[in-house]
This record gives C-alpha cells, structure tokens and sequence, in this order.
C-alpha cells in the first residue's frame, strides 16, 4: 500500500510538469501518437525555459543544534512525568479542529524552554497567523522556537516567515527548497526544472512540541481548511496530543530534520522585503460552539488550567522516515525502515481485523497481496477513503479507482467518503455550507493497535516523501477512536460493492437506515471524465 492533500491542484502541477513535460518532451515517448505529437512541441517550450532555470547552491555549514537539554525543567516538563508506570505515554485523540488549534496554541503560551514545529504545509492565513503570533509572544518570554516548512508551499510567504525569523529567539528553516524564490507553486516548479528530481521528494512531516514534554501531532497541516475553519470545503481529520516518554522520540526525529543539510535558514534564500507585523494581543480562537468535543473532553487549555489531563495511559513508538530518505537513488533504499514498511508490517501481523482510514489510497502489488494474504486468514479489512465528490486530488483517485474491483473481489469492505453526506455526522465537526474531505491517516488492527500520523497508503509516501507517525498498543484508544465512527457501515459514508456483470455499485444510506443503489459514480462529471482521459495514461503512479 504504497499522499498530503496540499492546496488543490498544486503537487499536480508537478505530476504535469514530470509527467509531460519532462518524460514525454524528453523521449518522445507516449501511451498514444496524439501524445508524441504533444511531446515534439513541448520539448522546444521546455528547452527555453531550462535556461531561464536556478539551481539551489549546498547549504553553508551550521553548528549542531539539539532539544535543550533542560527543556523538561519547566511546569509542562513536570506534568510528562507524572506517567502512572515506567514505558507508559499518555495520549488524546483531537478529532475536532477548534479544540486541535486550542492544544497548539495552549502549548504555546505554556511552554518555557522550546518550541519546535514541523508542517508540510504552513499557510499565513488567519490560523497560521494566530499560531504565529503565540509563537512570537513566546520567544518575547525567551523560549526558543524553532520553525521547520517544507518549501514547496511556501510562495510569497518568504517575506513573512523572514521578518518572523529576525526575533532573535526565533530561527525558520526551510526543508529541500526550491530555487527559484517568490510567486505562486506553478511558476516556481517551471523556474526550478533543473533540479526537478530532487524537489519532487517533500517532508509531509507534521509536529508541534512543547518543552520537549508535549506534542500535537497526526494529519493537520497549519490553514484553516484543516481546522474547521473554510468557506468552501474542510477536511476531517485527526490528531493526537501526547505526553511522555514518546515525546522525546519525537523532538529526536525533529532535531534530525533541523540539523540536515536539506534544512536552509530563511534568510539564506528568502528575497528582502517588508511583511506587516503580527497582531498585538492574545489569538483569536475559533468558536467550536460546544464546551465538549465528540468524545466529551474539554480544551486543553480548560484542563490544564483545572488540573490533571484526561489521559490514556499505553506503550507507543514513534516512526518517523530519516531526512536523507530523499536523496536515496533508488526507491526500494527509500522504503527499507520507512514508516510506510513498519505500518505495512503492523497490517501483515493482524489476526482479525484491519480498518484503513486514508485520503489517498493507491494499493499497488504490494497492497493487493497483503489484502490477499488476509483475505486467506480470513482477516476481516475495511476501507475509508474518499469518493471522487470528496477529493482535492483527482488524479490521484483515478489511480485508486483501477484497483477498486480487484479489491472488493479481495473481500475487502470499502466505503468512500461523499462531499455532502459527510456533513450527516456532526461529530466529525460543524461543515455549515462548506464540503466534507477526508483527511485522516490511521490504521486499527485488531481493536488493539493503533497507527496515526502523516502517512497515506500510496506510493509517495511509501518512497518519495518523508513521514512521521505513531504507534500506540491500547484497546482503550481504539475504543474512544471508534466512539467516533457512526457505526459498521459509515453513515456519512458510500458503500461500495459489485453488482451484475462486475458493475462498480455505491449504496447510500439515509439517516432512516433506507438504502439507496447508484450505478454511477458519484461526482464523475463530464470534465473530469475528459481529464482522466486525457492524463491518466501520462502521469506516472509514483508520481501520484
């Protein structure tokens, strides 16, 4: 089982540049003649801009910089070790986006000694400003923040994340930039060609620690379709808050990724120029409009300020991919030890039962014989993922799509997650008007096993990306998690089976338990029948 859901339309701007432009001007080579015509014009179109490329110089060397060795000498520090038995870790699921935002920024203005974050994505919109400003009034009270961006989003932010930077407490890195600086994703991958290889591998790593005591971490990106908080369309999506001894695996992987030499300092490529200063005062938190969240707990910030935290005690293991995962020549080099192999590995070892939770999912071979191989064991597996309504990456879907029949013939249950029933179940959080997108990464074996963090089930993850993520041996977790779902068959979900003739069937139910049989795909539109047509023979599916 071999993707971040970025902005819509953004990785897929490389997936045309890698796919068209460069494979196909390069050799020539296409699935059909109409496609090696295209090829001849755009080989002279990408020759000239070749030459208006930039490369990216090495990094100047930078001294080694760790997790404060006195960074657990703090109140947060005392409070990760109270643990009730040694090897234990306390954890929190934060399904809801308001009370996920209300824990980072709880552990902003709490912490004392550090603050280190690394996103995929950080956008400076009105949640990333806020989480930005509690940030910098914590380096005024003279902790150390360190800030880690993968730089493919970055844009027109340089300035921002500069002028952030210049605190003296405050240092910014970005990881595998590009080097072409300034101007939205499209124009800078076209400036950037050259080195195209190498930025096509990006750190989809998301963490946020405190005092080296606690963390946030799992699938939320920093912008306000993440929390809740978009007009138009907002993804559900799952953190998890952590306390003990796993925290300082994780500030670890962070100070490998800070240390690498993929991670530049802002201000050795960002172009000088004024950004308008943070707002005065404390952030502006988002109304969730409940004391509670759907599994019953307050804030964060409420319970920290009441007293003990509503915690489940259990063993957990952080996974995370090492930062020269990306400059492995060959992907098999980049799947050995990589969070996708020991996820696969918790998978293999199940006895009864697998629930897959993922945005993107592109099983390849490898997927299909560990479905197989389960399918034999009579081990019982279950799919969520998105409906083609749902997703922000169509391409991506097409892909997932050729494998949907040869799965449910695996006996695998598969349900996909529609844009607009997705707002029957309110606890997953209050949509308004706005679509519903899964977001989530997790995996349930066996009511025991947990795996949550940043990783799909797709090839990119699996070999061109970095990952982190969690591994927590606790039935009691697995409960609260499935406190959340709407029960076995996904109310807020299409069910998806083989009718006649190995027809592709989604069955919606309503909220009386009445089923209604589509033989259509939902949200398959004439314009995106015309893109499949016309890209899903270009782009290769690693490059998905």
């Amino acid at each position: 089982m071999f993707r971040e859901a970025p902005p819509a339309g953004a990785l897929a701007h490389i997936r045309a540049l890698a796919g068209v432009g460069v494979e196909l001007a390069v050799t020539g080579i296409g699935p059909v003649p109409a496609m090696r015509t295209l090829a001849r014009w755009l080989l002279p179109l990408f020759a000239l801009l070749v030459q208006a490329c930039t490369s990216l110089a090495p990094r100047a060397p930078l001294p080694y910089e760790a997790t404060l060795p006195d960074a657990r000498d703090s109140p947060l520090g005392r409070l990760a070790q109270q643990v009730p038995a040694a090897g234990l870790s306390g954890f929190r699921l934060l399904p809801d986006g308001a009370f996920a935002l209300d824990a980072r920024l709880v552990l902003a203005q709490r912490a004392e000694r550090t603050l280190d974050l690394q996103y995929y994505l950080f956008r400076c919109d009105a949640i990333g400003l806020a989480v930005l400003q509690a940030l910098a009034q914590a380096a005024e009270r003279g902790v150390r923040v360190r800030l880690l961006v993968d730089d493919l989003h970055v844009d027109d932010d340089d300035a921002r994340f500069a002028a952030f930077a210049a605190h003296p407490n405050v240092q910014v890195r970005l990881f595998n930039p590009l080097p072409a600086r300034g101007g939205g994703v499209l124009s800078r991958l076209v400036r950037s060609l050259p080195e195209l290889r190498r930025i096509n591998h990006r750190m989809h790593n998301k963490l946020f620690i405190a005092d080296d005591s606690l963390s946030v971490s799992g699938g939320r990106n920093i912008g306000r379709e993440y929390f809740m908080q978009d007009a138009d369309a907002n993804f559900i999506d799952m953190d998890i808050l952590a306390l003990g001894p796993v925290v300082r695996e994780q500030s670890a992987s962070f100070d490998r990724y800070w240390n690498s030499e993929h991670a530049y300092p802002i201000g050795a490529l960002a172009r000088t120029a004024p950004a308008a200063p943070l707002p005065a005062g404390p952030a502006a938190l988002p109304d969730p409009g409940h004391a509670q969240d759907a599994l019953g707990r307050a804030r964060l910030s409420q319970e920290l300020a009441a007293g003990p935290l509503d915690l489940i005690w259990a063993p957990g293991r952080v996974v995370a991919d090492l930062p020269d995962k990306i400059a492995r020549p060959e992907s098999a080099q980049r799947f050995a030890d990589s969070v996708t192999e020991h996820t696969l590995d918790l998978v293999r070892g199940a006895q009864r039962r697998v629930l897959i939770i993922c945005p993107y999912f592109i099983p390849g071979k490898v997927g299909l014989d560990i479905m197989r191989d389960a399918q034999r064991r009579q081990v019982r597996t279950t799919l969520l993922t998105n409906a083609l309504g749902a997703t922000d990456e169509a391409l991506v879907h097409f892909a997932y799509a050729g494998y949907r029949r040869e799965v449910l013939r695996l006996g695998v249950e598969v349900y996909e997650l529609g844009p607009d029933i997705a707002r029957r179940l309110r606890k997953l959080g209050n949509f308004g008007r706005s679509q519903g997108r899964l977001h989530a990464k997790m995996a349930i074996v066996d009511e025991t096993q947990m795996f949550i963090g940043s990783m799909n089930m797709d090839e990119r993850s699996a070999s061109v990306n970095t990952e982190v993520g969690l591994l927590i041996d606790s039935p009691a977790l697995v409960r609260d998690f499935r406190r959340l779902m709407d029960g076995e068959h996904f109310r807020s979900a299409y069910r998806l089976r083989l009718g006649e003739n190995d027809r592709l069937q989604w069955i919606d139910r309503d909220d009386d338990g009445r089923e209604e049989v589509l033989d259509a795909e939902p949200g398959l539109h004439p314009w995106l029948r015309l893109k499949r047509w016309l890209l899903t023979p270009i782009v290769p599916e690693d490059l998905l």
